[in-house]
């Protein structure tokens, strides 16, 4: 199993989850309203009158032979909507109940 944490910006909400759902994906734990910005070269998403955006962000636990799958589709939403931000990260799920 792998653990996939997805952060985008608010915006992608609707479309996060409609990937979520083609992907037969429905576990998930999801956070709203959190701040932060990209490392390379995102603009901050503070939720402020000067940074006026806020992104959202999904846990996943998946088996790992879908995880490329949804990695593929972040892929494809990021180069549409490059200038909106999301980002996934994965790592290994070493025990769980």
């Amino acid at each position: 199993m792998k653990a996939v944490f997805i952060s985008y910006n608010q915006a992608l909400t609707e479309r996060v989850d409609y990937m979520l759902d083609r992907l037969e994906i429905r576990g998930y734990t999801q956070w709203t309203d959190i701040f932060g910005r990209g490392s390379e070269k995102g603009e901050p998403h503070m939720g402020t009158h000067t940074w006026p955006e806020i992104n959202n962000a999904v846990l996943c636990i998946v088996a790992e032979e879908k995880v490329e799958p949804l990695l593929e589709k972040i892929r494809k939403l990021d180069q549409v909507n490059e200038e909106v931000g999301i980002r996934a990260f994965v790592w290994n799920i070493e025990k769980m109940i």
